[in-house]
């Protein structure tokens, strides 16, 4: 991506210069959460070469291009949703709430809210704020391929360093998407509290989870439920 979406430019014309782009990853892994992040880069410098869609670069690319957005972004905000949040909300409203978290952080760091925010995918109900989607924001849009790779590197990270705790599930190498090496250690060693319970019991019909205790803290409802749209690619 060589250059600023004509997207961009318009709302920016239309908002303001101060854009958000917020892109989460973590939706179809067995275990670790939801990461989100909100990316807003300077609206008057060129955008970084070869920044992309997440999924379309290969590891070291991410890294090298997520310390360059870490130089330049005006503002990097996380936001999570932890194995057990998506089990009490289920993914949809798992995934709403982790870009929350990271929008919420965003006019402490950036002394202001932005101006407009763009999204990946399709218009969210339950968000909270104004924005725009775009399917497949990730590889059209500058400010969301920021956020999709910095939401990529920092749970790749993660879950790294979560694999160190539970090395059986092979984490570092597959962030915890259900791959063979993951689901065999599954049937040996069972579930630890990183997994989705949901997702396991779904994936892994055969094993016993008659022991498993998840304790559930008394929450707010969430708002009535709702298919994710626009399910996209493994992240």
């Amino acid at each position: 991506m060589a250059r600023w979406s004509p997207i961009e430019r318009t709302l920016r014309e239309q908002y303001g210069p101060l854009l958000a782009g917020v892109d989460e990853v973590g939706r179809g892994p067995l275990a670790g959460p939801v990461v989100a992040c909100a990316v807003v880069m300077p609206p008057d410098r060129r955008a970084i070469p070869g920044v992309n869609d997440s999924k379309q670069l290969d590891r070291a690319t991410r890294v090298a291009l997520a310390a360059r957005i870490r130089d330049q972004a005006l503002v990097i905000a996380l936001g999570a949703a932890s194995a057990r949040e998506v089990d009490r909300l289920n993914i949809y409203h798992a995934t709403v709430l982790a870009m929350r978290r990271a929008l919420d952080r965003v006019p402490a760091r950036l002394g202001q809210s932005p101006h407009h925010v763009l999204v990946d995918g399709k218009p969210l109900r339950t968000l909270g704020v104004a924005h725009t989607a775009v399917v497949k924001g990730d590889a059209k849009c500058y400010a969301i391929a920021c956020a999709s790779i910095m939401a990529k590197v920092t749970r790749d990270r993660l879950m790294t360093a979560l694999a160190r705790r539970h090395p059986h599930f092979a984490w570092e190498r597959n962030s915890g998407y259900g791959t063979d090496v993951h689901r065999g250690a599954l049937a040996v060693h069972g579930l630890t509290p990183q997994h989705r319970r949901s997702f396991c019991v779904e994936a892994q019909g055969s094993l016993d989870f008659s022991d498993l205790v998840v304790p559930t803290p008394p929450v707010r409802e969430p708002s009535p439920r709702e298919e994710l749209p626009d399910e996209s690619p493994r992240r």
